[in-house]
């Protein structure tokens, strides 16, 4: 990781220096001790829910950690001083594809890979003095946790919620397994090499689909009970289009192809499902899936199709594959008949055309379709326009954005259609293709049903029974859990659980009692996160999945994590929450109130050119940054000789990008805990920038933030013997001078702000606020009166807790070592300062005064002073004397609380 700088050194000889490891040790040591943040579900007090997504363990925390988990654990601790019941839990998504992946590499067993990453990492974020109740630490891959897995499985295939079906698969014939899209290079398994097959094999799919109104309406209508107002705009507008609502017409296009058996293909229709039934008469081919029966038919007969059905199978699967990929085609030679034109209409196989989404089959209008039109201009077929835009003139020898208006245009060369404009085409179309019982309005969704099948070891084992007579039954919900054997070490040939015959030892059908084998099938990950949240409230229940827990602490309150989560996790956990609605398990519809997606922390990346092509990356302690004369960085000089390359070397600068292991980029917040403290690690990540924007690492602002803890540490320790009488006396009824009375005023003005910026959890400004107030305690010169005491003791009082959640360790030992503790009590149960209105209220206040409309100087007035009275104070002003010349003004303009001005 990239090299943290040295803390600067602390000249103090004395025992008052600030230690952050002896401090932070101390302090943690303190929590344990009290066993500071166990919670119980206290009805006394209001409860919040405070949580993070759950960390995948991969071995070591990065600085997207700290930033996450130090938002979490400020609003937590404020919250808990503001008197609210607190949970802050913490778990491990600790089942998935890298611990394989890891295993295979090492050698080693995924779990105890994945336990001894688990270990670290926990203690790092110990380290970090994070609010976290670890008596609710879960980790997924625990079958204590996994059982509930299988037992809703097992509830949503009785409720019909989950079904077997055959899905289309990544198949490496070498390794014998499945890969995900991901892995697929080339069309080439990433591991072997060999050419991926495309292969339909069964598996189990969660009906999310039956769900799509319900939650679509919960990111799109305000008025729904269930609304997500709490959540970022951009994240309910990712799931609105991740759910994709489409109204529109389904029809088909007739055909008499007859198959094998000597049936019409599909029943003699070719379904299409389209939003621009507007453009029907522009339709010049129908492209089909490659899977399409009309496509394999083809291929019969067809050697060239057979050979381009062959070739998409080594594509992609997704939507998001085949939206970026070339789009190419091969004609079948089959026709269908246009259903209101009664032309032949030419059928292609398509690969950008999936068979799982709609029919597996699309109508080409390309004149009106941008991706219709690249693939018409590609392959000579008709373009034909059929929708105009008043005051557009169209041609085929470039696509034009306007081609695709719907909003503005109405229908041209369609016989009884021109003229209309699109919800008036549509509506007639459907009425024309319905009289012909070819078609209908319909709605669709881009929402497809979940499959959870995933052929891979570590992962929850489905809990189905595979008997030679019987078939896929299901594990007894007694015989539960199913436990997954930690002892395999994957090798690439394939799932081991195949060939692990303690899995399937003893096994029997659970209707015949014959022998029997276990399904190998494992869950897909997102099931793990789609409710560890709720497990959480109940985490110690091995009779129930959930019970009181949940009932007491959902819906969680605050969610906080990367926007990368802000599609497939969110939406399956708000489906999984609706399920277990329905099974009665909960009575919440929607698991998130707030969502905070905070930003990506970026770093600076440097790298050259190799001689053989490749990218050779420096970390940013390895060079020094070459600037234009602007001072913007545009290159960088290798610092000292590095394998082979002398110092001076010159080194690209690529701009700043999200720290990354690979860009040697990264920082290790080890290292910056080790060197500096966790509270100087805690306190740059809040400070450097809003919670929802990026962060950008600079070592100069991490050390500015230790010097500011140093100067609180300092400013504490020398003002000690005054703070230490102040709180242990009633100095209440001290009267305060002026100067004391204008510091409180300043100190109460600070913390109007700060727990303004608390609320909107706006944690930068909440540091700069502590800054501010920190600077007039610094500038003011106290005497000996008790009535600068207390102002003191107020002011630190109000410093200490407004910056205890986000340094909890230094402010926890101030805290202690002030009397502060002893007078009012533990700093992470002492209340919230409440702002003190009566302080705000000045005796005098300042207003400019302008001699003429220039600033001229300023005079001091009672706060109630009347007009008159400001206007006196005005032309008895030295200033005014001199810059009015001693002449009587024509004119004063008071602008109350602001100014005075001369008119002369």
């Amino acid at each position: 990781m990239s090299a943290v700088p040295q803390a600067p050194a602390d000249s103090a000889a004395d025992g008052s220096r600030y230690d952050p490891q002896a401090v932070e040790a101390a302090a943690r040591a303190h929590w344990a001790a009290r066993d500071a943040y166990r919670v119980t579900e206290d009805t006394a007090k209001p409860k919040f829910y405070a949580c993070s997504m759950l960390p995948y363990p991969s071995g070591k925390l990065h600085m997207g950690h700290v930033r996450n988990y130090t938002i979490n654990d400020m609003l937590a601790r404020q919250l808990r001083m503001k008197g609210m019941n607190v949970l802050m839990p913490m778990g491990w998504d600790a089942f998935g594809l890298p611990a394989e992946n890891a295993a295979m590499k090492n050698k080693v067993p995924p779990a105890a890979w994945t336990y001894a990453n688990i270990a670290h990492m926990k203690g790092q974020m110990q380290a970090m003095g994070l609010a976290i109740d670890w008596s609710r630490e879960l980790a997924t891959c625990q079958p204590s946790y996994y059982r509930w897995n299988q037992w809703l499985f097992l509830k949503m295939l009785e409720a019909g919620i989950c079904e077997r079906r055959t899905q289309v698969v990544n198949w490496d014939p070498v390794d014998q397994t499945v890969l995900a899209n991901e892995q697929v290079i080339d069309g080439r398994g990433w591991r072997s090499g060999a050419l991926v097959e495309k292969r339909e094999i069964p598996g189990y799919y969660l009906k999310i689909t039956d769900y799509a109104e319900e939650l679509l309406s919960a990111v799109t209508d305000p008025e729904d009970p269930n609304y997500l107002s709490g959540w970022p705009e951009r994240v309910r507008l990712m799931q609105e289009n991740w759910i994709g609502k489409s109204s529109g017409v389904r029809f088909a296009f007739p055909h008499t192809l007859a198959g094998a058996d000597g049936a019409p293909i599909g029943g003699g229709r070719l379904y299409v499902f389209t939003t621009r039934a507007d453009t029907i008469m522009g339709v010049s081919f129908c492209a089909v899936a490659p899977e399409h029966p009309l496509a394999l038919h083809a291929a019969q007969g067809r050697p060239e199709v057979a050979a381009f059905i062959a070739e998409c199978k080594a594509g992609g699967t997704t939507e998001a594959e085949l939206a970026t990929q070339e789009k190419k085609g091969v004609p079948t030679g089959l026709v269908v008949t246009h259903p209101l034109t009664g032309a032949e209409v030419p059928v292609w196989v398509g690969n950008y055309v999936l068979m799982g989404y709609g029919d597996g089959a699309v109508m080409g209008v390309p004149a009106h379709d941008e991706r219709d039109f690249a693939f018409a201009k590609k392959y000579g077929l008709g373009i034909k326009q059929v929708v105009a835009v008043p005051g557009e003139t169209f041609s085929d020898a470039a696509w034009a954005e306007g081609y695709g208006d719907k909003q503005r245009g109405v229908c041209v060369n369609s016989g009884e259609l021109d003229g209309l404009d699109h919800k008036a085409a549509v509506d007639r179309v459907a009425e024309l293709l319905a009289a012909k019982g070819l078609g209908e309005k319909k709605i669709t969704w881009r929402l497809r049903d979940w499959g959870i099948s995933r052929q891979r070891y570590w992962g929850t084992p489905i809990p189905i029974i595979h008997c030679p007579e019987h078939g896929a039954v299901p594990v007894p919900e007694q015989d539960l859990p199913v436990v997954l054997p930690e002892d395999c070490i994957p090798d690439g040939s394939g799932n081991p659980l195949h060939k692990h015959e303690g899995f399937h030892a003893g096994v029997t059908c659970p209707v015949c009692g014959a022998a029997a084998r276990r399904e190998t099938d494992t869950m897909d990950t997102f099931v793990d996160s789609s409710w560890y949240f709720m497990r959480y409230c109940d985490p110690a229940n091995d009779q129930a999945m959930v019970g009181a827990g949940a009932q007491h602490w959902m819906p969680m309150d605050q969610y906080i994590g990367g926007i990368e989560h802000a599609i497939l996790h969110l939406l399956y956990a708000r489906f999984w929450t609706k399920v277990m609605r329905d099974l009665k398990l909960v009575r919440v519809s929607e698991p998130f109130r707030k969502l905070l997606t905070q930003g990506m922390v970026l770093n600076h990346i440097y790298s050259r050119r190799t001689e053989q092509g490749g990218i050779e990356y420096f970390w940013p302690h390895e060079v020094e940054p070459v600037q234009d004369a602007g001072g913007k960085v545009v290159g960088a000089r290798l610092k000292a000789d590095k394998d082979g390359l002398p110092a001076g070397t010159a080194i690209d600068y690529q701009g700043v990008g999200t720290m990354s292991k690979s860009k040697n980029n990264g920082v290790d917040p080890q290292e910056l805990i080790d060197r500096y403290g966790a509270d100087t690690a805690r306190l740059f990540v809040m400070f450097a920038a809003p919670p929802e924007q990026t962060l950008e690492w600079n070592e100069s602002a991490v050390e500015g933030a230790h010097r500011f803890l140093k100067r609180v540490w300092s400013y504490a320790q020398k003002q000690a013997a005054t703070l230490v009488r102040a709180t242990a006396s009633d100095l209440s009824a001290a009267p305060l001078r002026a100067e004391a009375k204008a510091l409180r005023r300043e100190l109460h003005l600070v913390l109007r702000q700060v727990s303004h910026d608390y609320e909107r959890m706006q944690y930068n400004t909440v540091v700069s606020g502590c800054m501010k107030l920190l600077n007039a305690l610094d500038a003011y010169a106290p005497d000996a009166s008790d009535g600068d005491a207390a102002v003191l003791c107020e002011a630190v009082s109000v410093l200490l807790r407004a910056l205890y959640p986000a340094c909890p360790h230094l402010t926890h030992a101030l805290w202690q070592q002030l009397g502060y503790a002893a007078a009012i009590g533990e700093l992470l149960d002492a209340p919230w300062p409440a702002v003190d209105e009566a302080a705000l209220v000045q005796d005098e206040i300042e207003l400019v005064l302008q001699v003429n409309g220039k600033l001229r100087g300023a005079i001091r007035v009672p706060a109630g002073a009347d007009k008159a009275a400001i206007e006196a104070a005005a032309l008895a002003s030295p200033d005014a004397l001199k810059f009015t010349e001693g002449k009587p003004p024509k004119k004063v303009v008071v602008v109350p609380g602001r100014l005075v001005n001369l008119v002369v």
